[in-house]
């Protein structure tokens, strides 16, 4: 087709093509050296304080046997406190929690926080990161059992029963606008190291592996200790669990653990 052009008029499409294609270059360089910028992750040879983020309807009780194993390890816990919010919006449970990040850190001199969302408390980790730009402040990330990707019990309740089912109810049934969003683009936003933890059991979280998170390190309690049949709501406190919790909130790069930390 250029060939049956003149040579000069060849020569400038030829020219102008040249400059597109060097300005798509650009705008991707500057797109990906603005995603990397975004974000300044924080040191993962930190040993920060550590905030428990506790699952629908706020109850801190199940979070005892890990917020005390974590205090035997000489980290520095907090529990949060979701009060009245812990059925609201998820948006709101996420103000809470920065709130008690910067207490945490201003309380603790530290520059960073590791984070255990337990149930629904893990997707109002993924929210307060969303909504707060947490990438800066957070090395790392640890859910348990917590529907990412919605349950079909907050689903089945939303359409049969919309009035006994409060706004964070209807935001982790699946499809809802908040999911959407969340896993609409990256499940594992940069800055902290992820980890996604559920169980095979779970029938509260359904399917269970909806706890998984695209780009975490992912797996059930059952692949690596096969004989643990723990439910949804004994995740926190079960040995396995809190064992494995310990490992990947250490120094070291978060890994898939052996067989023998089943013991």
């Amino acid at each position: 087709m250029l060939d049956a052009l003149a040579p000069a008029r060849r020569r400038f499409l030829l020219g102008v093509g040249a400059l597109v294609a060097a300005a798509v270059l650009v705008g991707v360089v500057l797109a990906v050296v603005h995603r990397e910028d975004a974000v300044t992750p924080v040191a993962q040879d930190a040993q920060p304080p550590v905030l428990l983020v506790p699952g629908y309807g706020g109850s801190t009780t199940g979070l005892v046997a890990l917020s005390d194993a974590l205090r035997a390890e000489g980290r520095t816990v907090r529990v949060v406190e979701l009060g009245r919010a812990s059925t609201g919006d998820l948006h709101a449970q996420g103000d809470i929690l920065d709130r008690a990040v910067h207490r945490a850190l201003a309380g603790t001199g530290a520059d960073s926080v590791d984070l255990v969302g337990y149930s629904a408390g893990g997707v109002t980790v993924r929210v307060w990161m969303a909504d707060h730009d947490g990438g800066d402040l957070a090395r790392r990330v640890v859910t348990l059992g917590s529907p990412h990707h919605g349950t079909a019990v907050a689903g089945l309740a939303a359409d049969l029963a919309p009035d006994a089912c409060p706004t964070a109810c209807q935001q982790l049934a699946p499809d809802s606008d908040l999911l959407h969003r969340l896993d609409g683009g990256d499940e594992t936003p940069a800055g902290p190291r992820w980890v996604s933890i559920w169980t095979d059991e779970d029938k509260t979280v359904v399917p269970p592996t909806s706890g998984r998170l695209a780009g975490a390190l992912a797996f059930s309690v059952q692949s690596i200790c096969p004989a643990d049949r723990v439910s949804h709501a004994g995740l926190p406190s079960d040995p396995a669990v809190v064992a494995i919790v310990l490992r990947e909130l250490g120094r070291d790069t978060p890994r898939r653990p052996g067989r023998s930390i089943c013991a």
